[in-house]
C-alpha cells in the first residue's frame, strides 16, 4: 500500500479542529468600561485584588464601586490593593483613573483607549504598553494621541482611557531559560510552537522537504488555499548571481 504524507499544520489548523482551537474555557472574558454620564458627576470605587488572565499579559484589576458592584480592568503599573479609583468626567488625571480623552492633559500616558465611544477599550492592553495624549484641537474637538507603535491618530474627545501606564512593563526582556517553558507558555495561549520551516522537515511532512529540496516555493496566485504558501507569483526567488550580481553592486 503507498503511504501518503499527513495534511500541512496550517491546513489542520485552518480546519479548526479541537487540537487547534483557542481555550476560551480558561480565559476571564471581555472586560468593559463603567458607563458614565459625559457631564458631571463620577463614580469611586476600591482596588480589592488583581486577576492573572491566561489570554493577557497583563494583570486585571478587580475593583469595587460604591454601590457594590464589581469591575474589572487592566491594572496600572504601581496600583496596589487598598487604592481608590475615580472614573468620569470630574476625575483627577491620577494613576489608574478611567477618564475621558476630552480632561486629560497634554503629555499625559494612557492605556486601554477606546477607538470609538463606548467600545470597552481596544488600544495598549499588553503589558507595560501605554499611549500619550499629544494634544486637544480647539476647532476639531479631536485629541491627537500618540500610539506605542509612534503613530498619531486622532480620537473623539469621548473616548476613555485609563491613565498611566499598563502593569507588567519589561515582560519580554525576560528570556525562557529552556524550550520547554517556552513551550508550556505557548500551550497556555494554544499558540503555534515551536515554528519549524518547511526546508528543515522531511518530505513525509511538508513538500518543501527532504534532500532535494522537494517542490519550488514558488506558487501560482490562482492555487487554491491549502497550496497557496510561499512566494506566490514571484517571477524569481533567491540571491542574484553572475555578471548581473556583480554590476549592480559595483
Amino acid at each position: 500500500m503507498n503511504q501518503m504524507g499527513k495534511m500541512l499544520r496550517q491546513q489542520r489548523r485552518g480546519k479548526a479542529s479541537p487540537a487547534y482551537t483557542t481555550p476560551s474555557h480558561r480565559f476571564f472574558g471581555d472586560i468593559e468600561y463603567e458607563p458614565v454620564a459625559l457631564e458631571g458627576g463620577k463614580k469611586r470605587g476600591q482596588v480589592t485584588g488583581f486577576v492573572d488572565d491566561p489570554a493577557r499579559s497583563a494583570l486585571l484589576a478587580e475593583i469595587l464601586l460604591e454601590n457594590g458592584k464589581k469591575i474589572y480592568n487592566v491594572a496600572a503599573e504601581g496600583l496596589c490593593i487598598g487604592d481608590e479609583i475615580e472614573i468620569g468626567a470630574e476625575a483627577k488625571p491620577v494613576v489608574g483613573a478611567i477618564m475621558f480623552l476630552r480632561d486629560v492633559p497634554d503629555s499625559t500616558p494612557v492605556f486601554n483607549l477606546e477607538k470609538g465611544s463606548e467600545d470597552g477599550g481596544k488600544i495598549g492592553r499588553s503589558s507595560g504598553a501605554y499611549a500619550i495624549v499629544v494634544l486637544h484641537d480647539e476647532e476639531t474637538g479631536m485629541v491627537n494621541v500618540r500610539l506605542p507603535s509612534k503613530q498619531t491618530i486622532l480620537l473623539k474627545p469621548e473616548c476613555r482611557a485609563t491613565v498611566g501606564v499598563a502593569c507588567g512593563g519589561g515582560r519580554p526582556e525576560k528570556p525562557f531559560m529552556k524550550a520547554g517553558a517556552h513551550w508550556y507558555a505557548m500551550k497556555a495561549r494554544n499558540k503555534y510552537y515551536p515554528h519549524v520551516r518547511g526546508r528543515a522537515k522531511n518530505a513525509y511532512s511538508h513538500p518543501y522537504g527532504g534532500k532535494t529540496g522537494g517542490k519550488p516555493t514558488t506558487t501560482s496566485r490562482n492555487a487554491p488555499p491549502g497550496r497557496k504558501v510561499g512566494h506566490i507569483g514571484a517571477r524569481r526567488t533567491g540571491r542574484r548571481k553572475g555578471k548581473k550580481a556583480m554590476a549592480e553592486t559595483s
